[in-house]
This record gives structure tokens, sequence and C-alpha cells, in this order.
């Protein structure tokens, strides 16, 4: 099981780690490392979004236990982020939103994809898409709706609907998914040109993500809050992949949409936990501390997830 490590979890970690060390020593500046996320995050990879789901066979891609599997466990993630963060340790309860969405969105593009693609070959990503498809618009949905809420107890239901809907369709990955269905539904064949134009793209957004998400990280050392940040990390890398590991098996899912929806689920919090946060100026330094030590610590609990898989 040592070689599951080897193989298929460190070469991932290393890229992550080569931009952590590139940037601490200055070879690239925080600059540098924006530009690159900036391409990968609203450039490169809403293209292989886009490219994927318009390939996708819709009728045999979202299949719905696959979704109430992994989407239930996140909800229920979430639900235990909220009233934890109020219950044990008496936050406000715009933070308590703020560290729910971190228990509820994992980094299912520059994580999830990569482990399971080197984990069960580039064949075994169907059920990844069918999560991703899906992914930014319910835990942007669920985030935003239950914050407007908090924010604007006593205010006019039009005033949060509309803040929603904006911060929802500000999301690039949201107009790439969006994109890749209408084409798909339509039946829009991508043209040859076109299409080896964004195979070029795609090839370039998951490693050039992951040494970003190694730059991005050097900015929020961990400090403070370590209980909480703590629970955060239990929440993301450990319950959620067992309630996923739990309705899956009961629901008879089947094996490759099982191994996605469980290593998805078991995915350290995303840097969108940390781009909510900041949005909102709430439990900032717990997202970011969340963020950097659930990644680092995903190492080993992706390690053992794999191993309970085979």
């Amino acid at each position: 099981m040592l070689q599951s490590l080897i193989d298929v979890i460190l070469p991932v970690f290393l890229v992550v780690a080569a931009g952590y060390a590139a940037t601490m020593k200055g070879y690239f500046t925080h600059s540098h490392i924006e530009g690159l996320m900036k391409f990968t995050q609203s450039f490169a990879i809403p293209c292989l979004l886009f490219r994927a789901i318009a390939n996708l066979d819709l009728s045999s891609s979202f299949n719905p236990t696959l979704l109430v599997s992994f989407y239930t466990g996140a909800g229920i993630c979430f639900l235990i982020g909220l009233f934890g963060a109020r219950l044990i340790f008496k936050r406000d309860w715009e933070d308590c939103v703020a560290i729910g969405f971190c228990c509820l969105f994992s980094n299912s593009v520059l994580l999830g994809l990569p482990i399971t693609e080197r984990a069960f070959g580039p064949d075994n990503l169907t059920g990844n898409y069918a999560i991703i498809a899906f992914h930014s618009p319910f835990c942007y949905g669920i985030g935003i709706t239950v914050m407007e809420i908090v924010k604007n107890r006593g205010s006019g239901s039009m005033k949060m609907a509309r803040s929603v809907l904006t911060a929802m369709f500000r999301n690039v990955l949201i107009l790439g998914i969006a994109l890749g269905f209408a084409a798909n539904l339509i039946g829009v064949t991508i043209p040859g040109a076109i299409d080896d134009a964004l195979q070029l793209l795609i090839r370039a957004a998951l490693p050039a993500a992951l040494f970003a998400l190694g730059g991005v990280l050097v900015q929020y050392r961990p400090e403070g809050d370590l209980r909480t940040i703590a629970f955060v990390c239990v929440t993301a890398l450990m319950v959620h992949p067992a309630i996923v590991w739990s309705l899956g098996s009961t629901l008879g899912l089947k094996q490759d949409l099982f191994r996605s929806g469980v290593l998805n689920a078991a995915m350290a919090p995303g840097f969108n936990a940390y781009i909510f946060a900041n949005m909102y100026g709430r439990a900032r330094r717990v997202a970011a501390s969340s963020v950097l030590i659930a990644t680092g610590a995903s190492v080993l609990t992706v390690w053992f997830w794999l191993v309970v898989l085979t």
C-alpha cells in the first residue's frame, strides 16, 4: 500500500510543494502566482470543464445515487461546521457560515481530478465530472444563501435573491459548466482546430493550478484558532468521505462512481473556502489555515481512503 502513496499521491503534492518552495524562496512573487492562478481558475480550468461536460454522455454520467451520496454528505458537513462553530466555539453566526463552507467545499478540481486520474486512470473520471458540474452551484448556492439570510435578517427577500444570483453567476467555473451543458444539450460539435486548442490549454490546467496552489498557500500561515481549524480538517477529510462511503455502499453505487465520490469527498477544503470567507470578511484566518493544514494532512488521509477503496 506504500506504493499507492508513492505512485498516486506524492506526485500531485510534490507539484504543490514545488510551488510552495519556489514562492517561499522568492523565485516566484505573489503577483506571479496570482497571475498563474488567474490563468488556471479563470481560463484553463473553465475550458477543461466546458470540454469535459460538452462531451459527456449525460444519460449515463449523472447517476442520481452518486449525486445524492456526495451532496448529502456535503450538506451534512456544512451543518456540522455551522452548528459546531456556534455551539462549541461560540462564534458569530456569520463566522459560523464561513466555517461551515470550509467543511462543505472539497477541492474536487485541483486535487480530486489529478488524484483520481492517477489512482484509477483517465477513463474513470466520469463521476468526478458529474460531481464537479454541480459542485460550485451547489456549494455557493448553500453558502451564499445562508450567509445572506444571516446578514440580512429582516430585510426583503428580493435583495437577498439578487445577492445570491449575482455572486453565483460571477463565478467563471459555473459559466464554463453552463456553456458545456448548453453545447451538449444542443448537440454542438466542437470544430477540430478549436478542440485541439482546448486540449492544449487543458494539458496545462491541472499542473499549473497545483503549482499555483502551493504558491498561494505560502501567504496563509496557520496561527490561532487551532481547535476550530482541527475541527474543520477532521470534518472535511474524514467525516465527509465516511458519509459518502456509507450512503454509496447502502445505495449500491457502481464501483467507479463510488471511488470518485469517496475520493472527491476526501479532498481538503478548496481555495474557494478562503475566497468565500474573504468575500464576506468573516473567519478568514480559519479558512486560510484550514486550506493549508488540511492540504498537507490530506497526503496521509487520502492515502488512507485509497487503501480502503482498493
